[in-house]
C-alpha cells in the first residue's frame, strides 16, 4: 500500500510505496502556508488508511471467497471493491456533521474516502483537494492495473503484498522467468505478485525434486529434507508443498491453501481447528514417548505452529522457501553427480553413465526444464 507523509522542510505532502527493492516516493502536493502539524498529519494518516483498505480489496478479492450470497464474505468483498466508483466524489463532497449527527458508511472503502474528504474540507484549499484527488485516482488505477496482472509503474507495490488468489497472467510470467533461471531470478521478487510467483515456484520445485529423486533413489517428497544435510535449508515448507502435490493437489491448490490459512491466522483466526487438535494430540503422544529420557519436556518445548508461514508476509515467505527448496535439489543432484564422477574415474562399470551430460549445473537445469515442461498442463 501507499504511505503518505509530511515533508516539513518543503511543506509538502508526499506518497511512498515499496518496489520490492526499496521504497520510492513522489510529491503529491504543496501544503497551504501556515497549515498546522495536526491538520497536515491528519490528512496524511487518512490517505494512508484509504490506500490500505483499497489495496485490501486487491489482496482479498471477492473471487477468492467461498460464498457470494447476500451478507456473505464474498458479497461484502464485492461491495468494498464496487465502492471504488464513489471514492472521488467522497473526497470532494464528504459526509459532514449536521445537527450533531453524521452519516457513516459500513463500507470501509467508502468511509475511508469520506474521512479524507473531511480532512480536506477542514483545510479549505482547492488546489490541495485537486492534487490529492488526482493522486488517489492514480492509486485506484494502479490497483485495477494490478488486478489485470500488470505490475508496472505504481502497481508494482503489489509485489510486497500477499494476495488470496493468483493471477494466471502473473503465474505464466513467473513460469517463464523460472524457465530462464530455474534457481530463481531476482525479478520474481520485484516484478511478480508473490502468490503467483509461489505457484510457479511450487511447479518448478516439484520438477526439480522429481529429477533429483531419480538419482538419489529417494521419494521426491524427501529430497529437500535430505539436502538439508548438505546445507541448512528451510525444508519443512517445501516438503509440505511436495507432499500436497504428491497427494494430488495442483501447485496452485497447494500454494493457495497454505497462503489462505496464513492470512486467516494474520486476522486472528484458527484456519483448521480439527487439524490443529490432531497436531496437538500427536505432539502429546510424542512427549509421552520421550518423557523417560526428558522428564521435564512439555508442549512448550516443541515448535508447534498454527501455520508454517510468516503471517505478516506469507506469500513472500513461501516463495523464499520454495526457491531454497529448488536450490536444495540442485545441491543433492550435484552431490550424486560428483559421486558418479569419482566412480567413472575409478572405472567402475556398475556406476558408469556414458549418457550423462557434461556439467552438473547445466545438466540439472536441462533435466528440470524438461520435467517442468512435461508437467506444465497442471500449472496452467
Amino acid at each position: 500500500m501507499t504511505r503518505y507523509a509530511v515533508d516539513r522542510s518543503r511543506n509538502a505532502l508526499i506518497a511512498c510505496w515499496s518496489t520490492g527493492l526499496g521504497d520510492t516516493a513522489v510529491v503529491v502536493a504543496e501544503l497551504p502556508p501556515g497549515i498546522s502539524d495536526q491538520d497536515a498529519l491528519s490528512l496524511a494518516r487518512t490517505l494512508t488508511q484509504l490506500s490500505e483498505v483499497c489495496w485490501r480489496c486487491y489482496a482479498h478479492p471477492a473471487s477468492a471467497a467461498d460464498d457470494h450470497a447476500p451478507n456473505s464474505e464474498g458479497w461484502r468483498r464485492q461491495g468494498e471493491r464496487d465502492a471504488f466508483a464513489v471514492v472521488p466524489a467522497a473526497l470532494t463532497g464528504p459526509n459532514l456533521p449536521s445537527d450533531g449527527y453524521m452519516v457513516q458508511s459500513y463500507i470501509r472503502v467508502e468511509e475511508a474516502a469520506h474521512r479524507v474528504g473531511r480532512a480536506l474540507h477542514a483545510l479549505d484549499a482547492a488546489a490541495l483537494t485537486a492534487s490529492v484527488t488526482a493522486d488517489v485516482e492514480a492509486e485506484l488505477a494502479a490497483i485495477e492495473q494490478a488486478e489485470l496482472g500488470d505490475l508496472s509503474g505504481r502497481a508494482r507495490q503489489a509485489v510486497a503484498l500477499t494476495r488470496e488468489d493468483a493471477s494466471p497472467v502473473q503465474v505464466a510470467q513467473a513460469d517463464s522467468m523460472l524457465h530462464d533461471d530455474p534457481l530463481g531470478p531476482q525479478a520474481l521478487f520485484t516484478e511478480i505478485d508473490p502468490a503467483a510467483a509461489a505457484v510457479a515456484a511450487a511447479h518448478w520445485l516439484d520438477a526439480a525434486a522429481t529429477v533429483t529423486a531419480g538419482y538419489a533413489g529417494l521419494p521426491a517428497t524427501q529430497i529437500v529434507a535430505e539436502a538439508d544435510n548438505i546445507e541448512a535449508l528451510p525444508h519443512e515448507t517445501p516438503t509440505l508443498v511436495l507432499e500436497l502435490i504428491a497427494d494430488g493437489a495442483s501447485p496452485r491448490q497447494a500454494v493457495m491453501s497454505l497462503i489462505r490459512d496464513a492470512l486467516r491466522v494474520a486476522e486472528g483466526e484458527i484456519p483448521d481447528i480439527t487439524a490443529l487438535k490432531q497436531r496437538i494430540t500427536a505432539a502429546e503422544q510424542l512427549i509421552d514417548k520421550w518423557r523417560d529420557d526428558q522428564p521435564g519436556l512439555s508442549l512448550d518445548a516443541l515448535d508447534l505452529r498454527i501455520t508454517p508461514l510468516d503471517p505478516a508476509r506469507p506469500a513472500l515467505d513461501l516463495l523464499e522457501d520454495l526457491l531454497s527448496g529448488i536450490r536444495g535439489c540442485w545441491l543433492l543432484y550435484a552431490e550424486y553427480a560428483n559421486d558418479r564422477d569419482e566412480a567413472d574415474e575409478a572405472g567402475d562399470p556398475d556406476e558408469l553413465d556414458d549418457d550423462r551430460p557434461e556439467g552438473h549445473t547445466e545438466a540439472f537445469l536441462a533435466e528440470v526444464r524438461e520435467e517442468a515442461s512435461a508437467r506444465r498442463q497442471r500449472l496452467l
